[in-house]
């Protein structure tokens, strides 16, 4: 099609045939104009001029056809996806999640009408500019922020981190998702801790391996009870085998500060991860968390050792204090953005290769997979005989 009909043409030919006439020529226009090469800027006038004269000559079905078949253009003008924009109907977000390309004039318009299905996929566009990015962060809705979360286009920094950071602490969709991203430290997921899946709390704690953290408010409660870090594994030991997780839950209440209810996620939590971070908290070595968390923790026989093997090298990794900030996180005590200072970075950033070989050795519970270590296969068969005995 070369060039246009001049516009008068346009006019009589609608005036002449009426409505199904207009219906047609808008929808052949349309059809056209999606077909051509690009078009020059005088042809885009042209059309943007007889398009904005035919849309409100046709009927509804007519414009969101002709909507539809002009959104496949890949040489549409901030006008012309205005267009198409306000004709489309039902299929609006169809068009925004497929189309190639969108100006950003034309996105910052559409997120200013608060439509949150169409904006939330904007949020998942990979070639979102700055000012629209903006805009969809100051918005007040969680199906925006799980797409943000989910756009690995987007790199977490400054504002942006601090934003979904905190959405995570109120939407465990957004935690999960995080959760999974190479490219987000998996330390500020603290506060969504007991909204995370096992193999996602395992990240959190590693997150805090081998780093430096801000002193934590707890650690004068920590003092206290450290002269008595034996009697508390004992306690702890034997209220587990006696499954009298009520008692551990009051017991906790008493020694952290936090709520019984978490208190009591810590207490029923049988796959450890919680209960880790309090033992480590308190100064307890390996030794004497792993004799704790034998009792208390509820994996089957293919998985138990490969769990007590990852807890034994987390006692190794990851240090009183950090776990004692992560427990303070939990109180609402520190600012977890403290750590994106840099004296408190993670000692290594994994690169795509190495996070890839250590998924391809992670088990479905989320542990990294080891050799059998001789201490925990012998703690595991003292365990069994002392059950059988009691059986008996």
């Amino acid at each position: 099609m070369i060039g246009f009909q001049p516009y008068e043409t346009f006019q009589l030919l609608i005036e002449s045939g009426g409505t199904d006439r207009a219906n047609t020529l808008l929808i052949a226009a349309c059809d056209a104009f999606a077909r051509r090469g690009k078009p020059h800027a005088i042809e885009i006038e042209q059309f943007e001029e007889l398009a904005i004269r035919l849309f409100p000559s046709a009927d509804q079905a007519a414009r969101m056809k002709a909507a539809a078949t002009l959104g496949r253009s890949h040489y549409l003008s901030p006008k012309l996806e205005q267009v198409v924009i306000e004709n489309i109907g039902p299929d609006l977000s169809l068009y925004l999640e497929e189309t190639p390309f969108l100006s950003e004039q034309t996105m910052v318009g559409l997120i200013s009408t608060q439509n949150v299905d169409a904006c939330a996929v904007l949020a998942g566009r990979s070639d979102l500019g700055n000012v629209a990015l903006s805009k969809l962060f100051q918005m007040n809705s969680r199906k925006v922020y799980r797409a943000l979360a989910d756009n690995r286009a987007i790199h977490p920094r400054g504002p942006y981190l601090n934003a979904l950071a905190r959405s995570a602490q109120m939407d465990h969709k957004v935690a999960w998702t995080l959760a999974t991203r190479d490219d987000f430290d998996k330390a500020l997921l603290a506060p969504a801790f007991f909204d995370l899946r096992e193999e996602d709390r395992i990240r959190v704690i590693n997150a805090f391996a081998l780093r430096k953290t801000p002193d934590a408010p707890i650690k004068k409660t920590i003092e206290q009870v450290s002269v008595a870090v034996h009697e508390l594994t004992a306690a702890l030991m034997k209220l587990f085998s006696q499954n009298r997780r009520a008692e551990v839950t009051r017991l906790l209440t008493q020694i952290t500060g936090l709520d019984e209810i978490r208190c009591g996620q810590i207490a029923h939590d049988v796959s450890g991860a919680a209960l880790f971070v309090v033992l480590r908290a308190f100064g307890l070595s390996g030794h004497e968390g792993l004799k704790v968390l034998i009792h208390a923790t509820s994996h089957d026989e293919q998985n138990r050792s490969e769990a007590l093997s990852a807890y034994a090298k987390l006692f190794q990794n990851v240090s009183a204090d950090a776990m004692a900030f992560l427990l303070s996180s939990w109180r609402g005590e520190v600012n977890l953005l403290d750590l994106e200072k840099p004296q408190y970075s993670p000692f290594a950033q994994s690169g795509r290769r190495t996070s890839e070989a250590a998924a391809a050795q992670q088990t479905p519970d989320g542990f990294r997979k080891q050799e059998q270590d001789p201490v925990i296969t012998q703690a595991v068969e003292a365990l069994e005989r002392l059950r059988l005995r009691r059986a008996s």
